[in-house]
């Protein structure tokens, strides 16, 4: 489940990710070793399947500095929910990883092979910016399922983050990086130092330490929320107010243009405000890491093992000021006397009705006197919304390893944690406050301040403790492998592994009840949140490779998972192996994986919050008319199901690779993925689009009016309409493409160079928004929660020679249909630089420019994120930048 930004490197400086088949083999006959992918230790570099290895020396010389980074240009990677998407939502600030973009809960991220606790806030996935980079040597990526070894949710793939071992010596390092344009610097230190040799001493102990920063660009230092009016609120400054829900003004209608970011909304009457400007589009974030592990050899055999890492990380956001989507305001106040903000002036709106004698008139459970209008306005006195998410991640772990009559042996214990605090640091206010203050006449929705209203709305400021998370998983596993006799005659034994696994998770995530309360209208968190789960898992699993001849292997192993609330499950895996001579090499695999519904999607609390800015499919189809319908965020009621059913996948790769000359190695993957009963969300674009409507008008509760709510405070209740939109079981997925990769290396008097491709190609993704519902395209086009690249490039080129080594890496997107038809999002590459100088032994000086070009990323009308004008989860804000990197290795 972790991401590579270094695949370029990958391809550039490894060929254990690519078919250098005779050289590697050469390389590696000293020693057995266990490829990801594989629970056999086997001296071929080369398995039955795809495994792409990236070392962190070259991705640190390309400046790639984070997880996130690394993994964002992984070209088997389709979709990322990265450290941006924290702007706006609950994520706790964290970063995923989606192979084949079937769903970041499908890609297994493992460190040094073993799991790491899921993000405590929605039970996913791991959150990749835990991972302790310091101490990572290489990452190891199985393009493959491999639920019959890993576990039953390794559907897309398996990500592997491989700590240095043995180390001996010390290291520090230092890296800065400042972009051209305004925002965004960042800098990282980070140092390591080990002592003891294993194999002389009979024991080693080495730790690392490491800190990044990282400042926030915010929307008004990039110009591209000015493509288009992005974020559109129905809750502007000066405030647009109204008696018919259907008809709306604004004193500064019908030009709009004497508020702050306000746009006629196009009845003439009253205005919109657009919030992009306000919103970050990186956010400021710090992150420190250490890791310290331990070896102690007993006997000649066995190794004992400790290891434990720690990881804080800290992400603060910035969103548009709190909108206050329903004020009342009456004629007079509760003393008798006029309110002075009352909207009564002919010349800017109609003459109210005063109401009946005696009526009283109730909306969202506030009672109204005769004579009122509802305000909806925004609190800019109080400034930009500010939120703080701090995550912390543990794991220790205790493992044994050795030999006993021929068989190889690892048993570990591990113990993880994450846990998650998320606070409301500026910004915020206190709900009751306000509401009184507007119905009593000293706030004024509509222009400036009085001192007693300033004073009011300082005094509603409100921040704290919002909500808390942590998640726990404890594992117990074992496994013993070793090989057998060669029972073919192939000049090579067989090789039989088998293993057990016990694994119990628990999660709890939880509002503060006090404090969710009084900021309910600005933060949309119902302060009843409460979600809790627990499980336990016990799985046995075997592996057997046979060689039938020289060049033949085959494989074939099954892991039987019980889920003390699913059930047991059995998932089998074939692959071969043909290698004819050394030039050649042909691959194949198939699989099964089961993927039962996470502790989150099951009991995560029933909520509600706002959508995404949407047209009601119904009242509003065309996208233009009453902003209480058109281009609203409606109320939606989020949640766990229990009546969820697992997922299940079929899985099949066929790989050739050929070394034609021995500086040249290409490849060919093709695969295919199956996914049934997809767990999810229907995205925005489909659930609101006006031509899916009758396949999802069971999941829209409307108010007595026939309306959705925009107003947080109606619900729940009988005035709440409502979209449902609780994890359920969606249809299927069927994708299948093409991985190609490529190394040449050319040797010359003035150096060797070497150039790598590393390409995904998809021929296929459909997938279904309903049990039995029609297919949805979605290659090339934004479909649902967002598009399906075409083609995704890695292209790398680098020179050495003595202490000089200078390269570049071009990455590559295809264009996509926008989820606005019109628009056609265009083609998306960028090119990094880089020069290194090693002026003495174990010293290195890295000069660098990232996005050389200063490409901006292309236009996108999508409303799935916060930010606007583009599409954060695919692109980067940042332009061109410059780095500086020093190392020095003793």
């Amino acid at each position: 489940m972790f991401k590579l930004n270094a695949l370029s490197l990958a391809v550039v400086a490894s060929l254990s990710a690519m078919p250098a088949l005779a050289q590697q083999q050469a390389e590696n006959q000293l020693e057995r070793v266990t490829v990801t992918g594989s629970a056999i230790k086997r001296l071929d570099a080369e398995t039955a399947v795809p495994v792409t290895v990236f070392k962190m020396t070259d991705m640190k010389q390309q400046g790639l500095t984070t997880v996130e980074q690394i993994m964002s240009t992984l070209t088997a990677s389709q979709a990322s929910l990265g450290t941006s998407q924290a702007v706006g939502s609950s994520t706790g600030g964290a970063s995923f990883a989606d192979l084949r973009g079937i769903g970041a809960n499908k890609t297994l991220v493992l460190l040094n092979g073993r799991r790491i606790a899921n993000n405590a806030f929605d039970g996913s996935a791991p959150d990749l910016n835990m991972i302790p980079i310091a101490a990572i040597e290489r990452i190891e990526v199985l393009r493959d399922g491999a639920s019959s070894l890993y576990g039953t949710d390794a559907i897309g793939g398996v990500i592997n983050f491989i700590t240095r071992k043995d180390y001996v010596g010390g290291t520090v390092s230092a890296q800065y990086e400042v972009p051209e344009h305004g925002g965004g610097k960042g800098g990282q230190v980070n140092g390591g130092f080990g002592f003891g040799d294993l194999d002389k001493q009979g024991f080693n102990v080495f730790g690392f330490v490491d800190f990044q920063k990282q400042d926030n660009i915010s929307g008004s230092q990039r110009p591209f929320n000015t493509r288009y009016a992005g974020g559109l609120s129905g809750s502007p400054m000066p405030g647009n107010y109204y008696q018919d829900p259907n008809v709306w003004y604004n004193p500064a209608a019908p030009d709009c243009t004497n508020g702050v970011f306000i746009i006629p909304a196009g009845d003439g009457t009253s205005c919109y405000m657009t919030t992009s400007n306000f919103v970050d589009y990186i956010p400021k974030s710090e992150r420190a890491s250490a890791m310290v592990k331990g070896e102690l050899k007993l006997g000649a055999d066995h190794v004992l093992g400790a290891e434990y890492f720690i990881t804080r990380s800290n992400v603060k956001t910035l969103i548009a000021p709190v909108p206050y989507g329903f004020l009342p305001m009456n004629r007079l106040r509760p003393d008798g006397t006029p309110n002075p903000y009352y909207p009564n002036n002919p010349a800017l709106s109609p003459t109210f009705d005063d109401g009946l004698v005696g009526e009283t008139m109730t909306e969202g459970g506030a009672l109204i006197a005769p004579g009122y209008v509802i305000a909806r306005w925004r609190d800019m006195p109080n400034g930009q919304r500010g939120d703080s998410n701090t995550n912390k991640q543990q794991r220790l772990v205790l493992s044994l390893d050795g030999t006993v009559a021929g068989w190889d042996y690892a048993v570990g214990l591990s113990q993880n944690q994450n846990k998650v605090d998320e606070e409301l640091i500026s910004g915020y206010s206190n709900g009751p406050m306000i509401y009184e203050g507007v119905l009593t006449g000293v706030i004024n929705p509509f222009g400036e301040q009085s001192a007693a209203g300033q004073t009011l709305l300082n005094n509603a400021g409100a921040t704290g403790l919002i909500m808390y998370a942590k998640g726990t998983t404890t594992i117990f596993d074992a496994r013993v492998s070793r090989e057998l006799g060669d029972w073919f005659g192939a000049g090579r034994g067989a090789g039989l592994a088998i293993g057990t696994e016990f694994r119990k998770e628990k999660f709890t995530q939880q509002a503060n009840p006090d404090y969710a309360t009084i900021v309910v209208d600005s933060t949309g968190i119902d302060p009843a949140t409460y979600s809790a789960g627990s499980r336990k898992v016990s799985a046995l699993y075997g592996e057997l490779n046979v060689p039938l001849m020289k060049s033949l292997d085959v494989t074939a192993a099954v892991r039987y998972d019980d889920y003390n609330d699913f059930g047991s499950t059995t998932n089998p895996k074939f692959s071969f192996r043909f290698q004819p001579s050394k030039e050649w090499l042909l691959r194949g695999s198939y699989s099964t994986g089961f993927r039962a519904p996470s502790l989150y999607e099951l009991n995560a609390a029933q909520t509600y919050t706002n959508s995404g800015t949407v047209n009601d499919p119904l009242l509003c189809p065309t996208g233009s008319g009453s902003p209480a319908v058109c281009k609203a965020q409606f109320m939606v009621l989020n949640g766990g199901n229990t009546e969820l059913k697992p997922e299940e996948s079929k899985t099949a790769t066929l790989g050739l690779l050929v070394q034609p000359v021995a500086d040249l190695s290409l490849g060919m993957d093709f695969w295919w993925l199956k996914v049934e009963n997809l767990i999810g969300v229907i995205g925005d674009d489909s659930l609101f689009d006006p031509a899916n409507y009758n396949n999802f008008s069971q999941y829209y509760h409307r108010n007595p009016q026939g309306q959705l709510s925009t107003n947080g405070n109606q619900c729940p209740g009988a005035n709440c309409g409502y979209v449902d939109v609780r994890q359920q079981n969606l249809g299927g997925i069927n994708t299948n493409g093409i991985d190609l990769t490529g190394n040449y290396r050319l040797r010359s008097a003035y150096g060797t160079w070497t150039f790598g491709l590393n390409s995904t190609y998809v021929n296929k993704y459909e997938y279904q928004d309903f049990q039995n519902g029609p297919w949805n395209q979605n290659v090339g086009v934004y479909s649902g929660a967002g598009p399906v690249f075409r083609w995704q490039h890695t292209l790398t080129a680098v020179w050495a020679k003595d202490q000089f080594t200078a390269g570049a890496t071009a990455y590559y997107k295809s264009g996509y249909i926008d989820s606005d038809p019109t628009n056609k999002v265009s083609d998306y590459a960028t090119l990094d630089l880089f020069g290194t100088w090693r002026p003495v032994k174990g010293a290195a000086l890295t000069l660098g420019v990232r996005n050389a070009t200063d490409r901006d990323p292309p236009l996108s009308y999508q409303t799935q994120v916060f930010q606007a004008g583009y599409d954060p989860r695919f692109t980067s804000p940042i332009g061109r930048s410059y780095y500086v990197r020093g190392s020095y290795d003793f």
